[in-house]
């Protein structure tokens, strides 16, 4: 049982990537929730193959327990003591590179500083050269020196004087940038560009051959065929499973709500899905006044017209839970950028570019932007943006793995969440 589950949960942390490099991933946000979800696939997957294969009498409901419980806890705390380990050394100046940046520009004194204020990443700046093309973007704070110019850059990288050159160049100067990347060619110094907005945007683009030429897809429906079958069978798999579960609580809500005010169980609304399609969206009522057309008054602290149990409801997201039947329909997804008001649509979709680009998959019950806090009332645009943001990254991002991460955060975040009322 021991080699099984040391192979199989090898093969699973392929696919949730616990095996890659974790410099730059966040301990507790993201390593830690890849190795639970990695251990409780594998612990599941065999207890069904033992239960399948009726050699349950073998095993020990108490040896299995503490199996299921104590290997998470040694996983964690060997990943953690390791990372201290590792840290510690690099901080100490032991296996660390030195490395150059060519551009005074804001892009390059960015990366600089985020450099400095992560030591642990193993690199240590050297400092800058200037292109000698135009005036600096910005000044060079003392701590960081001034090598030299062009020529200086493209002799040390000849020479290997540094373990590494980042090329922070103005992304006006696309000729001089192809030059100096031919340039660079010649040595063997390894030679890693930083890019500005427009370059990381297309970095994210899907990649096609069309009649042997190379396509980017700038926008573009963001999952596979594949992927969306896999999304779907997520949907249909993880939805019925929950709804089944929660169905005595939405009994029992549904009570409340009906004895609570006059008016409907169930609050229907109008709500861009997929590729902007309408559909009805279904909620557990939580106010007096149900608002179906026109301008739509988001709910704010304090709001009069929710109810005692519409306050509850909307504190714990309880509200959201018969969004499971528009899941089962397929309007929706568990997961997904958060279907807003039509009215709310016109109005932001003027004000935020690339705004509708969050209907290029279905809307969820949960998102990226909610388990970031991003949530509740958008009384200013500064907060929608940040909720696009989100929903934005979610999309170029999306996996499997990513979907089960944002669930379980789900479960453990937003359930009594602040911003919610």
């Amino acid at each position: 049982a021991g080699l099984g589950a040391s192979l199989a949960f090898g093969l699973v942390g392929r696919f949730t990537d616990i095996y890659t490099s974790w410099s730059g991933r966040p301990f507790f946000r993201d390593e830690i929730m890849r190795l639970i979800v990695t251990w409780l696939t594998t612990f599941f997957a065999l207890v069904f193959i033992i239960f399948v294969s009726k050699t349950s009498e073998q095993f020990s409901r108490m040896v299995l327990v503490s199996w299921l419980i104590l290997t998470p806890v040694l996983l964690i705390l060997n990943r953690y003591l390791l990372r201290s380990m590792l840290s510690r050394l690099k901080r100490l100046g032991i296996h660390n590179y030195n490395i150059a940046i060519l551009g005074i520009t804001k892009s390059g004194l960015k990366f600089a500083q985020s450099i400095q204020s992560q030591p642990e990443s193993g690199l240590q700046i050297a400092g800058f050269y200037s292109t000698d093309q135009s005036i600096p973007e910005v000044e060079i704070p003392d701590q960081y020196a001034q090598i030299g110019g062009l020529e200086q850059m493209i002799a040390d990288a000849r020479l290997g004087t540094w373990d590494q050159i980042y090329l922070a160049l103005p992304s006006e100067e696309k000729v001089f940038s192809k030059k100096v990347i031919e340039q660079l060619a010649n040595t063997a110094t390894p030679i890693r560009l930083i890019p500005d907005n427009f370059t990381t945007s297309l970095m994210h683009s899907k990649y096609l051959e069309i009649a042997d030429t190379p396509v980017l897809c700038i926008y573009d429906a963001p999952l596979s065929n594949q992927n969306a079958l896999i999304k779907r069978l997520e949907d249909v798999f993880i939805g019925s499973i929950l709804l089944l579960m929660l169905l005595p609580l939405m009994l029992v809500i549904a009570t409340a709500v009906k004895l609570s005010s006059p008016g409907p169980i169930l609050f229907r609304q109008m709500r861009h899905g997929l590729k902007g399609k309408p559909f009805k969206v279904w909620k557990f009522r939580t106010m007096t006044v149900c608002e179906h057309e026109g301008a739509i008054k988001q709910a704010t602290r304090n709001d009069m017209r929710v109810t005692k149990v519409g306050n509850f409801l909307r504190k714990t997201s309880l509200d959201e839970l018969p969004q499971f039947f528009n899941v089962l329909q397929g309007h929706m997804s568990i997961v997904g950028p958060r279907p807003h008001a039509l009215s709310h649509n016109e109005e932001y979709s003027s004000l935020i570019p690339g705004y509708m680009m969050r209907h290029l998959v279905k809307p969820g019950i949960t998102g990226w932007a909610q388990v970031n806090g991003w949530r509740g009332e958008t009384d200013t645009l500064y907060k929608m943006q940040k909720r696009v943001e989100c929903d934005m990254e979610y999309i170029r991002s999306w996996s499997l793995w990513f979907d089960i991460r944002i669930i379980l955060a789900t479960a453990f975040k937003t359930l009594f969440d602040k911003n919610a009322y």
